[in-house]
């Protein structure tokens, strides 16, 4: 891999920024991606990046271009946004692609963000319509971790602090110097977890590869917690600038009672503090708006269990902007997101 660090240190520093638009994602998602890094201005002082996945649709000569988590740039300058999508879109016709989807971490309250996407001549996808808004979710919960470790505590709902406590009094034991040795550990407790849940899981490989990748430099952090010797949960954090994410989480299903999950999180956040992170990101949460468009006061009444473990924690709920498209070849375009979904459905319900 080339040298990346002009490249990650303007994602860094971007408000925007997140890993997913570092040049090692790329690294991560290949084969079946294909990563093409665009740049506006030069490699020592970019004004704009843009890590695009490429991913080829069999039997078609055709591609689609995702932009996860970006491009990365200063949104208050359309003329930036406008000259780097002008050379996305000249790069998407010479690969033949038939969309370009971007999901950029900008609050759907940033001034303006919508009209931009509009003027570029972008459109809401349609994917964006399952629970979390899209390929990555659009409502994270996300909290301010910048006070001292004690002012972070105390930020905690009551009963959150409790169960800390009552994890460390009974032996909950969080083990943050993980090895490549752990990688299995962590999938077996994960492979648990996606059968209990009803979620497909990813494959070992795929999280050796994020350790020999991400955690190589410096992006990724895995952590083990334990009772009496015997893992309980595990959970990998990736950590850029200022700000921490909490990524993958996985939990068994034995000792629940003793608040492991309570503990891992504790002992993510005071890491990332100590690594100068300002902004723990829980990650994604379903679209929890009741019907009029309203959010809850108090997180901690939500239905969804999710969200309120994520709100004991201090955490707050942010509306990104969504996910988009811009069509390049209209007609291919409407068969991939109209026509495709309409036959699927019908051969659905003839196999029924």
């Amino acid at each position: 891999m080339k040298d990346t660090s002009h490249w990650d240190d303007f994602v860094a520093a971007s408000p925007f920024g997140d890993v997913l638009q570092c040049l090692e994602w790329g690294e991560i998602k290949k084969p079946g991606w294909r990563p093409l890094p665009i740049l506006l201005g030069t490699p020592a002082n970019p004004d704009a990046v843009a890590l695009v996945l490429r991913r080829s649709i069999p039997r078609t000569g055709r591609c689609i271009f995702y932009v996860p988590r970006g491009p990365i740039l200063d949104w208050s300058r359309p003329e930036i946004a406008r000259a780097l999508v002008e050379k996305l879109r000249a790069e998407a016709k010479r690969q033949r692609a038939i969309l370009i989807k971007v999901d950029p971490c900008v609050p759907i309250s940033t001034p303006g963000i919508e009209d931009t996407l509009r003027s570029l001549g972008f459109v809401p996808s349609v994917d964006a319509d399952n629970s979390f808004g899209g390929t990555q979710p659009r409502f994270n919960m996300k909290m301010d971790i910048s006070a001292s470790e004690a002012d972070v505590m105390a930020s905690f709902h009551q009963k959150w602090r409790y169960n800390i406590r009552l994890a460390e009094k009974k032996g909950i034991v969080v083990k943050t110097d993980c090895t490549r040795d752990d990688v299995a550990i962590f999938h077996e407790i994960y492979r648990v977890t996606a059968e209990r849940d009803g979620f497909t899981g990813r494959p070992l490989q795929y999280f050796l590869k994020m350790w020999d990748v991400l955690v190589a430099a410096g992006l990724a952090k895995f952590f083990v917690a334990s009772y009496e010797g015997q893992p309980l949960s595990a959970a990998i954090c990736f950590l850029l600038g200022k700000q921490c994410w909490y990524v993958y989480g996985a939990s068994s299903n034995e000792h629940r009672n003793l608040m492991p999950n309570h503990a891992m999180q504790w002992a993510m956040i005071k890491w990332a503090k100590a690594q100068g992170a300002e902004i723990y990101d829980f990650r994604g949460v379903h679209d929890i708006r009741s019907e009029d468009g309203k959010i809850l006061d108090n997180l901690m009444d939500s239905p969804d269990g999710l969200v309120r473990f994520k709100a004991g924690f201090g955490a707050q709920l942010v509306e990104y902007c969504g996910e988009w498209d811009l069509p390049i070849d209209p007609k291919w375009y409407w068969a991939w997101t109209t026509g495709r979904p309409r036959l699927v459905a019908v051969l659905k319900k003839l196999k029924k």
